[in-house]
This record gives structure tokens, sequence and C-alpha cells, in this order.
């Protein structure tokens, strides 16, 4: 009881809470975003933080001042840029939609835009298939892929997937062909990527885009690939640093289905339904009526 009293202990707890605030406000409007800069970038402002919390603590006056102004100026640039993730984050705080604030992005997803990439891809990479028109897809499935990863990074565009998009971007008319597609969940993060070659033996038979797609998914993990061969039309998966060809239409959509259905949110029991202000609000306009009217 007396550890309670004590001064230090509660001005020891109440920093303590604070910083834990702090921490989970960052969290929460992280939550919105996927982009591995922004995560980077939040890492550095925390990192600024504790430097000027220890520098304050230290006596490093001058130090501590130069910190602080950086702080400023990071907190302004965060603010540009995380515009909106912010905007996002208040526009669900003000629905009182406090629980999908609290779940991660990729459990918020729900199975039925899970299903809509998926048909979408799949019914692509067939058409492309059919039409004899070469490809190269890199989905992830993991963690961000890195952009130091690729030779070029290519065209950034953020744009919706769709079938319609893939056929265009393929097109041998068009700049962004030549080269491979970014998709992460439901967008086309870029296009027109060059990727590394595979150093690996390999048959003959295979082109560029085949060793491009061995070469990746034997760097980098959380991804694989799916080519489509302009000479052939045959398609091929690659992961791991290996090609797997030729692939079936169903087979194809097996293994879409296998990679990326594991991002459908998974319940337990009844949903625990939303708090919801604009329903608290009528429902108590209600009461007041209802008991007026039994006044009278």
């Amino acid at each position: 009881m007396q550890w309670f009293i004590n001064i230090n202990s509660v001005a020891f707890m109440t920093r303590t809470l604070d910083i834990l605030a702090v921490f989970g406000l960052i969290y929460l409007m992280l939550s919105l975003s996927n982009d591995r800069r922004t995560l980077l970038m939040v890492r550095g402002i925390i990192f600024l933080l504790l430097a000027s919390v220890i520098s304050d603590r230290l006596g490093l006056q001058l130090l501590n001042f130069v910190l602080d102004k950086l702080l400023i100026v990071a907190a302004v640039a965060m603010g540009v840029i995380l515009q909106p993730e912010l905007r996002r984050f208040l526009e669900r705080l003000g629905r009182g939609d406090l629980l999908s604030l609290i779940q991660p992005t990729a459990s918020r997803r729900s199975s039925g835009e899970t299903d809509s990439v998926i048909e979408e891809i799949n019914d692509a990479v067939i058409e492309l298939s059919q039409n004899r028109t070469g490809a190269l897809m890199i989905i992830e499935t993991g963690e961000p892929i890195d952009d130091r990863d690729f030779s070029v990074p290519g065209v950034k565009l953020n744009a919706l997937l769709s079938k319609e998009l893939l056929h265009t971007i393929f097109q041998t008319s068009t700049l962004l062909h030549d080269g491979a597609i970014l998709i992460r969940e439901d967008r086309v993060l870029a296009a027109g990527v060059i990727l590394p070659i595979s150093e690996r033996a390999a048959s003959r038979e295979i082109g560029t885009r085949h060793r491009a797609a061995m070469g990746i998914t034997d760097r980098v993990r959380n991804c694989f690939c799916i080519v489509v061969s302009e000479e052939t039309g045959s398609i091929a998966i690659a992961e791991d640093g290996i090609l797997d060809r030729p692939v079936s239409s169903s087979r194809l959509r097996e293994i879409l289905e296998t990679k990326l259905g594991n991002n459908r949110p998974k319940t337990l029991g009844r949903a625990v339904p939303r708090f919801n202000w604009l329903w608290l609000n009528s429902s108590f306009k209600n009461l007041v009526s209802r008991k007026s009217s039994e006044k009278k």
C-alpha cells in the first residue's frame, strides 16, 4: 500500500501509461497502412523521440534543442505523408468502428475481396495463355517486397486489380508490357519491373521471363510468380527459385486459392457487434419520446 502512495512510483506509472498510450495510437494509425517505407519512417521518428528524452535527462541542452526541432519537422512530414491513413483513422473513429482499428489489416479483408482477386487473376492468366500473350506476375504472400530486390523497380501504378488492367499492361503495343507487374492484395503496385535473372541451371527451352521468375523467388521467399509463355502460351509457377510447368487452368486456380485463400479472416463463435454512436443516439431519443408519451 505504501508503494502506491509513494509519489515517485505514481509518477513512474503515469509516464509509463503515457508512453504506452502514444505507442498504442501510433499502432492504430499504422494498422491502416501496409507500406514498408512508412513503417521505417515511423521507426525513425520513434528513435528521435527516445533520443530527445535521453538527451533531456542527461542535460545535453544543445542536442535536445536540435532533436526537438527535428521532431517538429518529422511530425509535419508524417502528417503529410500519412494523410490517407489519418483520414481513414478519423473516419472509423467517428463512426465508432473501434474494433476494426485493433484488428490487423490482413484480417480485415473479407472473403469476398479474396475471391474477387483470385477470379480476376485466374481469368486474366487463362485468356493471356489462350492468346499467347507473354506475361510475368509477382504476387506477394507475406511482408512487402523491398524495391532493392528488383533490378529496376518499374513504374508505380497502385491501381485496383482487374482482368482488363492485366490484359492492357501485357499487350505488346504498350510501353509497360516488357517486364513484370507487382501485385499486393487487390492492388497492382507497379508495372515494367525488371527482375534479377536466376543463376540456377535450367532447361534451354525456357526464356528470360521464366529465369526472371526463378531469380526473384529465389531471392525473396514471401512471393510466387505466374509466367505465361509468349511462344507456347503455357502457364508456369515459380516459387523458392523452382519452376513448375506446365500448369493447367484447374491447377492454377487451386494454387491461387491455396496461396491467397489463407488471408481470409477466421472467426470463432458469433461476431461481435460494432459500437455505433448513431444507433446509441437514436435509441436514446426513442427512449425519451416513449417516456414523455407515457407521462401524457
